[in-house]
C-alpha cells in the first residue's frame, strides 16, 4: 500500500536536489572561468605571433574590407529564411483550405443523408395513408378522424398528405413562404380541405412554436382565415 513518503525520504530528496544545484552552479562557474582564461591566453598568443598589438590591429583593419561581403551573405541567408517561412505559411493556408473543404463536404453529405432519411420516412407515411384510404378496417386502427364516414375520411387523409407535401417542401427550401401562401390560397376554395383544417388545426397548433410544422400551420391558417372565399367552418 502506497502512501506519503517519510520525512527522512523527503530530506534526502531535498539534499540531493541541493547538491545537484550546487554542483551545476560550480560547474558553470568553472567553465566560465576557464573560458576567460583561455580567451586571454589566445589573445596574448596572437599578439605575440603577429609582432605586437599595433600590427594585429592593422591586420584586423584589412579584415574589415570583407565586412560587406559578409553582410551580403547574411542578407541572402535572411532572405532565404523569409522565403522558406512564406512557403511554409502558404502550405499551411492550403492545408487549412483543404480541411475546410473537407468539412464542408462532410456537412453536405450529412445533409443529404438527412434528406434521404426524411424522404424515406415520408414515403412510408404515404404508403400507410394509402392503405388506410383503401381499407376502412385499417383506417380504424390509425384514425385521426373518428366517427366520420370512410369516404369523407379518405378526403381528410388525402388533405393531410398535401399538408405533408408542403411541409417537406418548406423543410428542404423548395418553396418560399410566398409560394406556400399561393398554395394555401388555392386550398382555401376546397370545402373538404377547410373541414379537414377545422378538425386538425388545434393538433397542429399544439406543436412547438419553432417547428416547421407549426410555422406552416400558422401560414396556412392565416391564409384560410384572411383570403376571401367561402367561410370556414366554426371552430
Amino acid at each position: 500500500m502506497t502512501g506519503t513518503p517519510a520525512p527522512s525520504g523527503r530530506l534526502r530528496s531535498t539534499a540531493k536536489f541541493a547538491l545537484w544545484t550546487a554542483a551545476t552552479l560550480a560547474g558553470t562557474a568553472l567553465v566560465s572561468a576557464a573560458a576567460v582564461l583561455v580567451s586571454g591566453w589566445l589573445i596574448d598568443t596572437v599578439q605575440r605571433r603577429e609582432g605586437g598589438l599595433d600590427r594585429a590591429e592593422g591586420r584586423s583593419q584589412i579584415g574589415n574590407y570583407f565586412g560587406a561581403a559578409s553582410a551580403v551573405f547574411s542578407g541572402l541567408a535572411f532572405l532565404i529564411l523569409v522565403v522558406a517561412l512564406l512557403l511554409q505559411y502558404q502550405e499551411l493556408r492550403m492545408q487549412r483550405t483543404e480541411l475546410a473543404d473537407q468539412r464542408e463536404e462532410l456537412t453536405q453529405s450529412r445533409q443529404e443523408l438527412h434528406r434521404s432519411a426524411e424522404a424515406n420516412m415520408r414515403s412510408l407515411h404515404v404508403q400507410l395513408t394509402r392503405m388506410a384510404m383503401e381499407d376502412p378496417s385499417l383506417a380504424a386502427v390509425w384514425n385521426g378522424f373518428p366517427g366520420i364516414p370512410h369516404e369523407e375520411e379518405r378526403q381528410y387523409l388525402f388533405a393531410n398528405l398535401t399538408f405533408g407535401h408542403l411541409l417537406l417542401a418548406r423543410q428542404w427550401g423548395s418553396y418560399s413562404d410566398d409560394e406556400l401562401r399561393v398554395h394555401a390560397r388555392s386550398l382555401r376554395s376546397s370545402e373538404p380541405y377547410r373541414r379537414y383544417w377545422a378538425l386538425s388545426r388545434d393538433a397542429k397548433f399544439a406543436l412547438p412554436g419553432d417547428s416547421h410544422e407549426r410555422k406552416l400551420a400558422e401560414l396556412i391558417d392565416e391564409e384560410i382565415r384572411t383570403t376571401p372565399g367561402p367561410p370556414a367552418p366554426p371552430q
